[in-house]
């Protein structure tokens, strides 16, 4: 089994990192052999669309026929997600959405032809589905009776991935993380854990 881990956060030391790895350690009780492979955003960040990418995604037929080397990012990143059996993101919220390096990575890897199908009905995935699990650091409360900002982040996660077939997410997050010394932190990502539906794994395990 392969885990793809990715982390968004500048900060070495960040909740969102602190998250995901506890979350990838679950996984590794479930299946020990796995093996991992990164993509840590602020070690090294995407360049964003550059003129010859948004040009080979402007009409079927420059996709078709496409500036030269226009796709070589976005075909190596497709590949490292179809080569993962499991996918963990940790992020945190940014101004209320995921941040701009992870958007930089979600651009690359929504291609018409290649990971989705444009319908009348909308996008249809054309990847296989596998589990994806996201963990979430929030500053701020985004959920519950305490919420005191809106969520952009989580709905908009889920329609990306799904649109290109990646429908079994489970995100998990620790909020109000600028209100919480470490003890208390490491109680919430404790409780954020304690969410988690390993299943999925097990069956990934055993194909």
């Amino acid at each position: 089994m392969n885990i793809l881990h990715i982390d968004c956060s500048p900060r070495p030391e960040s909740q969102s990192r602190q998250l995901s790895a506890a979350i990838v350690k679950k996984l590794l009780e479930v299946a020990p052999e796995a093996s991992i492979s990164r993509r840590d955003f602020a070690a090294a960040p995407l360049p964003h669309a550059s003129s010859d990418y948004a040009t080979a995604l402007s009409s079927p037929a420059t996709l078709a026929a496409p500036p030269k080397g226009a796709l070589e990012l976005s075909e190596a990143l497709i590949q490292e997600v179809e080569a993962a059996d499991v996918i963990v993101i940790g992020t945190p919220m940014n101004n209320l959405t995921v941040p701009s390096v992870f958007k930089a990575w979600i651009d690359q890897i929504l291609r018409a032809g290649r990971t989705f199908m444009s319908t009348p009905a909308g996008k249809v995935g054309m990847l296989r589905d596998r589990p994806v699990f996201i963990g979430i650091a929030s500053g701020g409360v985004f959920t519950g009776d305490r919420a005191n900002q809106p969520d952009f982040l989580t709905p908009y996660l889920s329609v990306v991935l799904g649109s290109i077939g990646l429908k079994t997410q489970q995100f998990l997050s620790v909020q109000a993380t600028a209100f919480l010394d470490r003890d208390q932190a490491t109680l919430a990502r404790d409780k954020a854990l304690a969410a988690i539906d390993l299943t999925v794994i097990r069956e990934v395990a055993c194909l």
